[in-house]
């Protein structure tokens, strides 16, 4: 069934009324919380993974941990200054630690490819990372050249700018077009919001826009915004998209005690930064 504009959007803006109204956003776990506290604060964080995240992203040096915890983890490195070396050592740690995927900028995608090459650890590449600005056309090229690198998954950034205009369209087929290239590849599709920069019902129609696109996770964030995962944002994501798409928090995991608070509360997929406190923890 093909929509036009207005239908298009009178179909999201009825979804996003009726999931606002439906959502009921936890309360602070602290007196004194500000609500900007995931990366410190051990109940927070695990509540982002009792509201309903998928996954959660991790960057490199990350070791000791138990393979369970390792398996839900993509182990990330998007600095501009990585190197060859950087990415080897990456590929390394995840083979050796068994995570999910290593998340690398589309150049390093080839590299990646052979160093796992006959390991079970898959190579994911970002897409329009990390403004999410790029035209459609280049979106979906660069999705091109990465799943012909290698890539099994793309984390692709929507266009942020076009959904706060309210161009519902432009971001639909925005992510359309990265999803048809990951699909005759076998790929999957990761959705990255960006949520610090969206207010709750711009989170409803980008997670209603994803899922109609055909994407199989939504993401918080790129970890260069200004601002990472929330337990609001991730119930607010889990109850727009169901139960068939994954979601994967990204941003302000910051210990060990973060990790095993997600695991207890069902993640499949973990995101953090704090990389050398996390292995003493682990080695402990």
């Amino acid at each position: 069934m093909h929509l036009g504009p207005a239908e298009l959007e009178q179909l999201v803006v009825q979804i996003g009324e009726e999931i606002l109204a439906r959502v009921r956003m936890p309360e602070p776990v602290c007196r004194s919380c500000a609500r900007s506290c995931p990366a410190s604060c051990a109940e927070r964080t695990g509540a982002i993974i009792a509201a309903g995240a998928d996954r959660v992203s991790s960057c490199r040096q990350v070791a000791g941990l138990n393979p369970a915890i390792a398996a839900l983890i993509d182990h990330t490195l998007l600095k501009p200054e990585a190197t060859s070396d950087d990415i080897r050592r990456l590929c390394r740690e995840a083979r050796q630690y068994g995570f999910a995927s290593v998340c690398v900028n589309p150049y390093w995608a080839p590299l990646a490819a052979a160093e796992l090459k006959g390991s079970p650890v898959k190579v994911c590449a970002v897409v329009g990372f990390p403004l999410g600005a790029s035209a459609t056309e280049i979106k979906a090229a660069e999705a091109e050249y990465a799943v012909r690198a290698g890539a099994q998954e793309l984390d692709m950034v929507i266009n942020v700018g076009a959904l706060r205009s309210g161009d519902q369209e432009a971001v639909l087929q925005d992510i359309q077009a990265v999803v048809d290239v990951a699909r005759r590849a076998g790929a999957l599709v990761k959705t990255i919001l960006e949520t610090a920069l969206l207010d709750d019902n711009q989170k409803v129609v980008a997670c209603t826009l994803a899922r109609m696109a055909g994407a199989d996770f939504v993401k918080t964030s790129t970890g260069f915004g200004p601002g990472g995962a929330t337990a609001e944002d991730v119930a607010l994501m889990r109850l727009t998209v169901g139960e068939k798409l994954g979601v994967k928090a990204a941003g302000g995991i910051r210990s060990l005690e973060d990790l095993k608070n997600m695991v207890a509360a069902g993640a499949t997929r973990i995101g953090a930064s704090a990389s050398v406190k996390i292995i003493e923890a682990a080695r402990a």
